[in-house]
């Protein structure tokens, strides 16, 4: 099959079961190879090939991508223009270090960031790093350097990445077990989850309750003139798809005002056209309430490494020289790659097929939650949706297994699909944005018939 065929497919198990023959000779390599820690039997899948929203796996499997490799192909797989230009740029070299000699797809790159990022502030900069984890710590040493502070605000439910620092903001420690010690001047405040707020708080007081939790911080933490920054995601992912109340954003932003300390947004996986903006911090400057610094990676590259720090110019340039910075940073095939991707998103408007993705599978979403008791809540921006599942809607005790089995289930129909949250009871929505309505439409029926046999 052709990737052009591939891209208009719809799935289809010809196995008798996910792992094939071929993919379960290519698991078994693996084990042998590679890692405990990286072999898990959740995803038993092994891909050929990929285009748009699906791929094929080693035994001619086709499986509809709901996961994106974790927010990186909001592109789809195997865009041509995409693969033309790291083709071109790969013909004329594949490395320089940036910080020994320039290279034009670096600057262009940075430019074209510059005019789209909604930062606060007027003349804006930008350099580049490989990573989700890596753009957060460099955002981090940006509002250090700049603020001459040393500490920290971060979230629970906050992921930002499994570096040593950033192991430390990620709130689930699953991800950092024996890995301490870890820096120190880190707090972390409440994330405004108002699904499971104080029970019978209103919204408006449920977000006053998590404001008066962060300023608590400053009697009991450290003094509001030691903070450099606080580091939020607009709409958390691993922490369950969970969307900062503009309320809020825009009281952390008057706190931060008062005191001196520079907001950044974490931008990694619900950046480049994935909420219906292109950054879901336009949303918060829409309100009077534009982060400081925005820090972005996965769909960046359309999945090549790279990842992107930006801030005003005088924050930028409080950096000494030598702080920033790295081998592969910025690097010429990925940097080719992402300005094929921003040329694309915006000339076929990649934030309108987010929005018009997310409008069909929200309503869908909200009927299966009149249909079925399990599910206590659906939320999300644009094509980046959560749908938590529950035993019991009062008690909201999360529905661990179920979910899993949901899964599993989707899996062996053609469906890709993943779970995230405190207790891995919410099912992610992270569709490549280049998913056909009738592709859309098979999974959506693939995901009732799994959620149908889980509670069967």
């Amino acid at each position: 099959m052709t990737t052009k065929d591939l891209s208009k497919a719809l799935p289809e198990i010809v196995t008798e079961q996910v792992p094939g023959p071929k993919s379960k000779e290519l698991l078994d390599r693996r084990n042998a190879a590679i890692p405990q820690a990286l072999c898990g039997n959740t995803y038993p899948i092994c891909i050929k090939q990929g285009a748009g929203a699906m791929f094929e796996d080693l035994d001619g499997n086709k499986i509809l991508d709901w996961v994106g490799g974790v927010g990186v192909l909001n592109i789809g797989y195997s865009n041509q223009e995409v693969i033309d230009a790291v083709k071109a740029q790969a013909d004329k070299y594949f490395h320089t270090i940036f910080n020994v000699y320039v290279h034009d797809g670096y600057v262009a790159l940075a430019e074209r960031l510059n005019k789209i990022m909604p930062c606060k502030g007027d003349t804006m900069k930008t350099y580049f790093a490989n990573s989700g984890a890596e753009c957060d710590e460099n955002a981090i040493k940006i509002a250090k350097a700049y603020t001459k502070r040393n500490g920290v605000i971060c979230f629970t439910g906050a992921f930002h990445g499994r570096t040593n620092l950033t192991m430390a903001l990620t709130a689930k420690k699953t991800y950092a077990v024996g890995m301490g010690p870890f820096p120190s001047s880190i707090y972390r405040a409440p994330y405004p989850y108002l699904y499971r707020a104080p029970k019978g708080y209103t919204e408006e007081e449920a977000i006053q309750y998590y404001i008066d939790e962060l300023n608590k911080i400053f009697d009991e933490g450290a003094p509001a003139n030691e903070i450099a920054c606080m580091l939020v995601e607009p709409l958390q992912g691993e922490g369950g798809f969970i969307l900062a109340p503009i309320a809020w954003v825009k009281a952390i932003r008057k706190i931060c005002d008062e005191n001196g300390i520079l907001l950044i947004a974490d931008e990694v996986q619900c950046g480049n056209c994935r909420t219906g903006k292109y950054y879901a911090s336009e949303y918060w400057k829409e309100a009077g309430a534009a982060p400081d610094i925005i820090a972005t990676a996965k769909s960046l590259g359309g999945g090549l490494p790279i990842s992107a720090i930006t801030a005003r110019a005088e924050v930028m340039d409080a950096a000494p020289a030598g702080t920033i910075g790295g081998t592969f940073c910025g690097n010429p095939l990925a940097c080719a790659s992402a300005l094929a991707v921003m040329d694309i998103m915006q000339r076929d408007d990649y934030a309108a097929k987010a929005r018009h993705i997310g409008d069909v599978v929200m309503n869908r979403y909200n009927a299966l939650k009149d249909k079925y008791d399990v599910i206590g809540d659906v939320r999300g921006l644009g094509a980046m949706i959560g749908i938590e599942f529950v035993t019991d809607r009062e008690t909201k005790e999360p529905a661990t297994k179920l979910v899993a089995d949901i899964v599993r289930n989707a899996m062996q129909k053609g469906l890709l699909l993943e779970s995230c949250g405190f207790a891995s009871n919410t099912i992610r929505f992270l569709a490549p944005l280049t998913m056909t309505d009738e592709q859309m439409e098979k999974g959506l029926e693939i995901f009732e018939e799994a959620i149908k046999e889980a509670i069967a």
